[in-house]
């Protein structure tokens, strides 16, 4: 039989109302003597009953209180400060915002101009309190179009919030309220950025920076914090507005000619039918960068030639990048238009290719990320002898992919290891290391019935004892 009076028990909705509200209403009274957390959550909601507008004086007061707080919130506060800025973020954005979107979009306002002052007197490194202003932030793109609210009136606002911010708090801000600024607002906040950047910083360069940057013939100090602040908000109101050219105009011609830079832009252009502009662009791109901004600037490049109808174009450039660093993402990118059969011949072709690929580690993590790991391990067997060592931050976690179905491959890894190790193995951290690897390879011996033309664990062991039987230490350890 079910056992009612256990269930009767359980703390739920249900069986808690079935207390009454005196009892429920004494209980509270009793659960919150000793904690301001509860006692300030009961004090809202019966704000909320008396009405929205007694919320909203609530938590104004509360959040001035939190802003003008010295205390210095450490670990065993933090938790409750957290609970705290979530509560209020809650009260505005959850209850004020469904019956007065205008008084929550004001509170909000007030809710995130408090960030600063929350993170000088806390140590927020696990960002927790961060998180509660980026998710309240994002509740302006919700709250601000339902709000009763002066176009010109709301760009001032942002104007006065991205002039004022020194932690991040309003990045992105401009695009979450674009559709309440509408038209006459982001021109309204357009000519405040433009008047700012137009105007002379009141502390004045150094001589000796001015004459520099004449020699360069810098031109508006475009590599300061400032135009840099100005470029992006620019961006943002391009963005905004529909206005492509604006966002591409705040770009360099240097800065055009970085890859990730020009493929952005390449693509802005394509997407507006300027496929020859795009083209162009990133022809003239300077290729010499880091692999993400190349790989980037390869996808705009093969979506311009697909564009353009050069379909032909497109496949040479993905196999030509293929050849050149073995990416997966060329040889997908090459595969995936061919038809059935010819795929597949593809893909053994470019596996063939990479098998004999000068860099061998290159060709490793190839055949890891495909994957194909019967193949990483031929790989590994066949040109063991060009297998770096000391490059252990790629071997152990090819180690870990290999081992279980490829234990011999594994071996020669971490025997790759031990060789490069023991020349450093004067050093008490690199002999725990060789101990390490020498016990992983006696563990993955029981899983190997065929070491081929590789001598066997045991033969191995012997031939390291004799040829470096000074290091002692090392083979007491392995003892």
């Amino acid at each position: 039989m079910p056992n009612t009076g256990m269930s009767q028990k359980t703390l739920n909705t249900k069986n808690l109302a079935a207390l009454g509200a005196d009892k429920l209403a004494g209980l509270l009274i009793e659960v919150s003597t000793g904690s301001a957390d509860i006692k300030r959550r009961l004090r809202l909601e019966l704000s909320y009953h008396l009405g929205c507008a007694e919320l909203g004086r609530e938590v104004a007061k509360r959040l001035a209180s939190i802003r003008k707080s010295k205390t210095y919130a450490g670990w065993r506060k933090r938790k409750s400060l957290v609970k705290d800025l979530q509560t209020q973020a809650d009260m505005i954005c959850d209850k004020i915002a469904l019956d007065d979107p205008t008084l929550a979009l004001e509170l909000l306002w007030d809710f995130m101009a408090i960030a600063p002052f929350v993170y000088a007197r806390v140590d927020d490194s696990r960002g927790d309190v961060q998180a509660v202003f980026i998710t309240a932030k994002t509740h302006f793109a919700k709250i601000a179009p339902m709000a009763v609210v002066d176009p010109k009136s709301l760009a001032a606002r942002v104007w006065t919030a991205l002039v004022d911010d020194h932690t991040g708090e309003f990045d992105g801000i401009i695009d979450a309220l674009a559709p309440a600024l509408g038209d006459a607002g982001l021109a309204h906040l357009k000519t405040a950025v433009i008047d700012y950047r137009d105007t002379p910083d009141t502390g004045a360069d150094h001589a000796a920076l001015a004459f520099l940057r004449s020699l360069r013939n810098d031109n508006a100090a475009s590599g300061t914090p400032k135009m840099r602040q100005v470029k992006a908000w620019l961006q943002d109101i391009a963005v905004a507005q529909c206005d492509p050219d604006t966002y591409v105009a705040q770009y360099t011609e240097q800065d055009l000619r970085l890859p990730d830079v020009a493929a952005e832009v390449a693509q802005i252009w394509l997407d507006s039918g300027r496929d020859t502009e795009a083209l162009d662009l990133l022809t003239a791109a300077d290729l010499d960068a880091d692999d993400a901004a190349v790989a980037a600037w390869d996808a705009a490049y093969v979506a311009c030639l697909s564009s353009m109808g050069r379909s032909d174009d497109a496949q040479s450039h993905h196999w030509d990048r293929f050849t050149q660093t073995l990416g997966t993402t060329y040889l997908r990118g090459f595969i995936k238009p061919l038809p059935d059969f010819e795929d597949v011949e593809a893909e053994d072709r470019a596996k063939a290719f990479a098998l004999t690929f000068p860099e061998c580690h290159t060709a490793l993590r190839f055949f890891l990320d495909w994957p194909d790991l019967a193949l990483a391990a031929r790989l590994i067997e066949t040109r063991v002898r060009d297998i770096d060592g000391g490059k252990s931050w790629q071997l152990k976690p090819a180690i870990e992919t290999l081992r279980t179905r490829h234990p011999l491959a594994a071996v020669l890894l971490l025997r790759a290891m031990i060789a490069d190790a023991l020349v450093r193995a004067r050093f008490d951290n690199v002999l725990e290391h060789l101990a390490d690897c020498i016990a992983d390879c006696a563990i993955l011996d029981a899983d190997i019935s065929d070491y081929g033309l590789f001598p066997p664990h045991a033969a191995y062991i012997a031939h390291l004892m004799r040829h470096h039987s000074e290091k002692t230490v090392l083979w007491s350890r392995v003892t």
